[in-house]
């Protein structure tokens, strides 16, 4: 954590094919090493995969992707006299965003899939049913801080 000031705020830019910055923020995040037209042409690949697989707009399936992702709630450590709680917290819509965005990465990235095309679709897909890596991510997360809501008096 920053001591001096606050992190600032950066605005994105709309990405150009869906005007939505949520996507230029799922992008950068796909993006390795700095190779963001790589990244892109994932993105859009697999916006093309998903029309043809589920024969729907695929921002109206990323957009419900990230909402069945995003944790309502989670835990964070805190020490109390010598010992660490768990201590659950709600999460803020841009923390809840961030972390969505992460784990829809980072469960395509463990996909059996071939292509990172095939992989980021497929997550996609799932996530929007409601089922895949980044769904049993969120749920473990929630689970962890409903069993520690014995400790939610610890919060400040």
């Amino acid at each position: 954590m920053a001591r001096r000031r606050r992190a600032e705020i950066r605005k994105l830019q709309p990405d150009l094919v869906y005007s939505d910055t949520t996507v230029t923020a799922f992008v950068n995040k796909l993006m390795r090493d700095g190779k963001k037209n790589l990244a892109s042409r994932i993105f859009y690949g697999s916006c093309r995969l998903i029309q043809e697989r589920s024969g729907q707009e695929p921002l109206k399936i990323f957009r419900q992707a990230l909402d069945n992702v995003k944790p309502r709630i989670e835990v964070k450590s805190r020490r109390v006299g010598g010992a660490t709680y768990q201590v659950p917290i709600e999460v803020s819509p841009r923390r809840a965003q961030s972390l969505s965005l992460r784990w829809l990465v980072a469960a395509s990235d463990a996909r059996p899939e071939r292509t990172a095309v095939e992989r980021v679709a497929g997550e996609l897909l799932d996530a929007a049913a409601g089922r895949g890596g980044a769904v049993k991510k969120r749920e473990d997360v929630e689970r962890m801080a409903e069993a520690n809501r014995a400790y939610a008096h610890y919060r400040w």
